[in-house]
């Protein structure tokens, strides 16, 4: 049977809908392909804007190939100006002219939750950023950014000194506070010890810590990528940030346990992305359509 043009369903819902500006993973467990695991497994609709191509895999980062800047412009309006945005995740953006592009869309669209996770370095200690790259990105997304998500080596090199632990996790936050951006989110998964703590704090004062038990495992590839996709998700659903991230943190927790056993490649292996999926969420077409 063919449908026509009038006998086709009215349309009365839509996905809500998550894009990422991100780098390519070649073994699949960080970049935009957890990204897109990640919305796709906490039922959200997933698009990329593909900053940079990365021959990797477990053990390592073997080579970068950056996107053009009117490619990587030409791939964000074709996704926004047809199917809209309803928040943006932020990853490996290596050089300022990339940054600036992105900087465009924010405003150009208004495009609205937006998470920077700031990819600087890989699990394996690989640089994936240019040293004159990190002046502009606080620059120009900081203060675009709803939220910031850094890893504490991440932290150090924008406030310019090591974090030396849980007690100095408030201060490095208010430090980045301090730089322009709008919300952080510090990770203290680096520091030893069997708890896991994150600082939240946001402009104007709100303050929250997370604190979960430490999971021992080999195969942490792409956590950062992995949470700061969530926490878009989740604002994507309607969330509000402080409950977005209790809820990112959770889904990130279970699926590191979930993949804690599993063996892929020979170095650090990827999460278990999909150890709990739900469907695709629908909304209403009556929600406001973002940035369509």
């Amino acid at each position: 049977m063919t449908l026509t043009p009038t006998s086709l369903p009215k349309p009365t819902h839509r996905y809500a809908r998550v894009l990422t500006i991100a780098g390519s993973d070649s073994g699949g467990g960080a970049g935009i392909q957890a990204d897109l695991k990640t919305f796709a497994a906490l039922g959200c609709y997933g698009m990329t804007a593909i900053t940079a191509l990365t021959a990797q895999n477990t053990r390592g980062v073997a080579g970068i190939h950056g996107v053009p800047p009117e490619f990587l412009k030409a791939q964000i309006r074709a996704v926004v100006e047809d199917i809209g945005v309803d928040a943006v995740k932020l990853g490996m953006l290596h050089a300022p002219e990339i940054v600036e592009v992105v900087a465009w869309a924010i405003e150009h669209y208004r495009l609205p939750n937006v998470v920077l996770d700031p990819v600087m370095v890989a699990t394996s200690g690989d640089r994936l950023i240019a040293q004159e790259t990190v002046a502009v990105l606080v620059r120009e997304l900081f203060p675009r950014a709803v939220l910031v998500t850094p890893n504490l080596d991440e932290a150090a090199l924008l406030v310019g000194h090591a974090i030396g632990g849980i007690d100095a996790l408030d201060g490095a936050a208010d430090a980045l506070l301090a730089l322009g951006a709008r919300g952080v989110l510090l990770k203290g998964g680096h520091l030893p010890g069997d708890a896991v703590v994150d600082v939240l704090v946001q402009q104007g004062g709100a303050r929250q810590r997370y604190a979960s038990q430490r999971i021992a495992s080999r195969n942490l590839h792409g956590t950062g990528c992995t949470l700061s996709s969530a926490i878009a998700a989740h604002l994507a659903l309607g969330h509000a940030l402080a409950e977005a991230v209790a809820l990112a943190r959770a889904y990130v927790l279970g699926a590191m346990a979930a993949g804690a056993d599993v063996a892929v490649g020979e170095g650090h292996g990827p999460l278990n992305h999909g150890f709990a999926p739900v469907p695709t969420h629908r909304l209403p077409l009556a929600v406001p359509h973002a940035a369509a």
